[in-house]
């Protein structure tokens, strides 16, 4: 049993003084066979526990199918974590923030016009206790007070930066203790939230980045007794595309860390380890201007995306040496990484081929085009079809898209609007009455951040030619979560339109490697069918991690679907990333 008390100055675990010193390590972002190593990793550091939020929108992908497997066995993840004698602090949401799609809610909330995100909302909170009901049989059983790692649970997450709405925060408490969450409770907000965010006699906690003592004090001023804790340490960052790739420097972080510990407060590294938003899964934040977050989430870490220890490891090492007592083996060396492998993507499928469409998604039709939410589906792309009534010039403008769209007519590229750039209007000229109009909308990830939470993908209201509004829609989802059934045949001549492009290597050992996409514009690529993510030449971000488990000895296979176009038809893989400029 490990059992946390809160004191009038700080924590106890089974009656004695204790520190939570903890590190951010999300299973969802890491290759399960890959969680034993970022685990003792983290107690190597120094830390006693690890910090994870759940993933709601991947554990119920479907209203009410659950998914506890694979990357998402939540269970084996835990019970990894007691076996290294690492304790857990759990942030179940419903909301995580997190960069991470639509902060974690199910896309198929939105499916419902009215309904209220993060709120009293009578809709909204059955989904929250039917998600609750699924997942509390995995934790309860892995609670500290039952011999668990779980020492405590987190209520919601920054709510006030959202809104103030004690009673939804209090309806959320008794949800969780309601169902037997007997270990304490804590909210975390930035020091300027904290006021919004607190919930009457449950543990507040800070996050912040620097200013230790100032926010700190801003704590003490809301919460007079009890812990500090800074719950998310921002020792890093994230990467949006068309930006830079954001580094803090070990020593100013480690500063940073010295003057929590010298406080005597408790802390988390956001993040320990950041890993990877593999698949379509980064999320976006929308202050006025659309902005995704890139694959990677290495966050300059403690642990960089591979898992490899960084100065910043070995600096905040040594400063929790000066309060702590530090494990005595030795720090593992880099983890080793592939040859660099050239590949030749020999074989083609054109995204369009009607063999192609057939496989990948079945059209729904309807007088307006259909989001993505209305068509049951939460990541991935939608092709829109309709056919133009007149041949000559016209104007094409779209009332909203969600979020990046290219228009073809007669299978040829006659535009590109992105949200990001406040784009909604293309002038053409139609070749021939009943032309064929398609547009391919890309999900590039909902936001996770802010009042705009509630954020519907694809084609949203109306498509105008000139002033009449076009009808006759074909809208079909494109998930892309299988391309097993895709027919690919010999790369001739130039491919016009996003088409898949696929080859095949050979790996004697497994090992992590990055993939390489010079020359190439954007899209999304596999190995082996595992989705790594999406790469885009707008950058920062210049390669993508492949983890060593996804390779296998001999054959392995790598497909790219490439959105406009390359001036080659190679990739390569190579043992170092590629995250990118630090300035402009």
């Amino acid at each position: 049993m490990a059992v946390l008390d809160i004191t009038d100055d700080g924590f106890a675990l089974d009656g004695q003084p204790f520190r939570i010193i903890a590190g951010g390590l999300h299973y969802f972002r890491v290759h399960p066979a890959q969680w034993s190593d970022r685990l003792r990793k983290a107690r190597l550091m120094g830390l006693n526990a690890i910090d994870t939020y759940v993933p709601w929108n991947l554990h119920e992908r479907r209203r009410g199918t659950f998914d506890f497997s694979g990357i998402l066995d939540l269970a084996a993840f835990l019970d990894q974590a007691a076996a290294e004698g690492l304790h857990v602090l759990l942030r179940p949401g419903p909301y995580i923030c997190g960069e991470w799609e639509g902060g974690g809610l199910p896309s198929w909330l939105l499916a419902e016009p009215d309904l209220a995100l993060r709120s009293t909302d009578p809709a909204f909170l059955e989904a929250v206790e039917a998600y609750l009901d699924a997942l509390l049989p995995i934790v309860l059983p892995r609670l500290g007070t039952r011999g668990g790692p779980i020492i405590a649970v987190q209520v919601e997450n920054e709510y006030g930066a959202y809104g103030s709405d004690t009673a939804y925060m209090e309806r959320l408490y008794e949800a969780l203790t309601s169902r037997g969450i007997d270990v304490p409770l804590f909210t975390s907000d930035q020091p300027g939230d904290l006021a919004a965010g607190a919930l009457p006699g449950v543990l507040a906690t800070a996050n912040f980045g620097s200013k230790a003592t100032a926010s700190l004090a801003a704590l003490r001023a809301q919460q007079p007794t009890g812990p500090l804790m800074c719950t998310e340490f921002w020792n890093g960052w994230f990467d949006a595309w068309g930006g830079v790739h954001a580094l803090r420097p070990a020593e100013d972080a480690g500063a940073a860390l010295d003057e929590i510990l010298q406080a005597g407060a408790s802390v988390s590294f956001y993040m320990f380890h950041g890993g990877t938003n593999f698949g379509f899964l980064n999320g976006a934040n929308d202050k006025g201007a659309y902005r995704a977050t890139v694959t990677s989430y290495d966050y300059d870490a403690p642990l960089d995306e591979a898992g490899d220890v960084t100065e910043k490891y070995r600096r905040f090492r040594s400063v929790i040496g000066k309060y702590e007592a530090l494990p005595e083996e030795e720090i593992p060396e880099a983890g080793p990484k592939l040859p660099p492998v050239a590949v030749e993507l020999r074989e083609r499928a054109p995204l369009f081929a009607p063999a192609s469409l057939a496989t990948l998604g079945t059209a729904q039709t309807a007088d307006s085009p259909l989001t993505m939410e209305r068509l049951g589906q939460d990541f991935g792309f939608v092709l829109y079809e309709a056919r133009l009534p007149a041949a000559g010039p016209v104007t094409l403008a779209f009332e909203q898209i969600a979020d990046r769209a290219q228009v073809f007519v007669d299978g040829q590229p006659v535009g590109v609007l992105e949200r990001e750039r406040h784009e909604h209007v293309v002038s053409l000229v139609v070749p021939r009455a009943g032309a064929e109009l398609r547009v391919l909308v890309e999900n590039q990830g909902r936001v996770n951040y802010g009042v705009k939470l509630a954020d519907r993908k694809g084609l949203i209201g109306s498509v105008y030619a000139d002033d009449a509004v076009l009808t006759g829609w074909s809208s079909r989802p494109l998930p892309l979560d299988e391309l097993s059934g895709l027919e690919f045949g010999a790369a001739d001549g130039t491919a016009v339109g996003p088409c898949f492009h696929r080859g095949v290597f050979r790996v004697e050992r497994a090992a992590d490697t990055y993939l390489h996409l010079d020359g190439w514009t954007k899209g999304v690529a596999w190995v082996n069918g595992f989705n790594l993510g999406r790469y885009w030449s707008r950058g920062p971000q210049g390669s993508l991690y492949v983890p060593g488990p996804v390779l296998r000895e001999g054959e392995n296979e790598v497909v790219v679907l490439e959105l406009h176009g390359s001036r080659t038809m190679t990739v390569e893989l190579r043992p170092v990333p590629n995250l990118g400029p630090t300035e402009l």
